[in-house]
């Protein structure tokens, strides 16, 4: 079973997302972060963060090896736009946007094995117990 992160809203165009989640995509998780700690772009620390939160996930809620892990998915989908205008000469008003993007990291690997209960000793309950003296 896969583990799953998404980051919504992130303010950054889904153009500039997708050449940093290109480098990363079908890599462990250790090497993608490596990588991206080493990218000089902005859109790096958001993907960034979208991966050590899947690599949480998986770690902490679905029980899986965190150094067996790999990205098998990541995808960037464009979000909601801010409309906007922008001032120009002779009382002119040019129209722009503010683009966001949606960053979905999908990451799998090898469970960790469950553990076993400890057994209760039957010989601790059936030895009388000692009184010490005074």
């Amino acid at each position: 079973m896969a583990v799953k992160a998404v980051a919504k809203g992130v303010r950054i165009s889904p153009r500039k997302v997708a050449v940093v989640a290109a480098l990363v995509r079908g890599r462990s998780v250790e090497d993608a972060l490596t990588i991206l700690e080493h990218t000089p772009r902005r859109s790096a620390l958001a993907v960034k963060k979208v991966v050590m939160s899947a690599k949480a996930n998986a770690d902490h809620n679905h029980d899986y090896k965190p150094a067996t892990l790999q990205i098998t998915e990541i995808s960037v989908s464009p979000g909601p736009r801010l409309k906007r205008f922008r001032p120009m000469a002779r009382g002119r008003a040019n129209p722009f946007q503010y683009k966001s993007s949606h960053i979905r990291v999908v990451v799998d690997g090898d469970k960790r094995e469950a553990k076993k209960p400890a057994a209760k000793k039957a010989d601790e309950s059936a030895e009388p117990k000692k009184e010490e003296a005074k």
